[in-house]
């Protein structure tokens, strides 16, 4: 029986904040994407909008594919944020056969400081394990 080990992952399109479902005291690591306000400037500064578009996609992608490396290693995640960014992310996992085995869920939320993010996690997974029982 593989060992159940959950992530909450507070993400909007710029910065996601993974926070490890453990008794211990949890921490948050921060991932930045790589599109940052600097880069657009100068892409704007420089070329067309046509240009920063398709380059804010590809550092998108890029992103969600370390993210997506992050999460091949838990079995139950929960993505939540104010974007669409979660549901993006969720799209593309879903999409590819590697996450099959991987529980994924979204939901909406505001910002929250960091407290809030690692009560959000727990509260979430407490209560998830409480249902799965039958």
């Amino acid at each position: 029986m593989k060992t159940e080990n959950k992530l909450g992952i507070w993400m909007d399109h710029s910065t996601a904040h993974l926070i490890e479902f453990t008794q211990e005291p949890m921490e948050t690591k921060t991932v930045d994407s790589p599109f940052t306000h600097q880069i657009k400037e100068d892409t704007l500064a420089a070329k067309s909008e046509h240009v920063m578009h398709n380059k804010e996609q590809h550092l998108q992608a890029a992103f969600y594919k370390q993210l997506g490396e992050i999460i091949k290693g838990y079995t139950d995640v929960i993505l939540f944020g104010p974007t669409d960014a979660k549901l993006e992310l969720k799209n593309i996992l879903c999409a590819n056969h590697q996450f099959d085995k991987i529980k994924i869920e979204t939901q909406q939320a505001d910002k929250m400081t960091e407290t809030e993010q690692h009560n959000f996690v727990k509260h979430h997974f407490a209560n998830h394990h409480l249902f799965q029982h039958n």
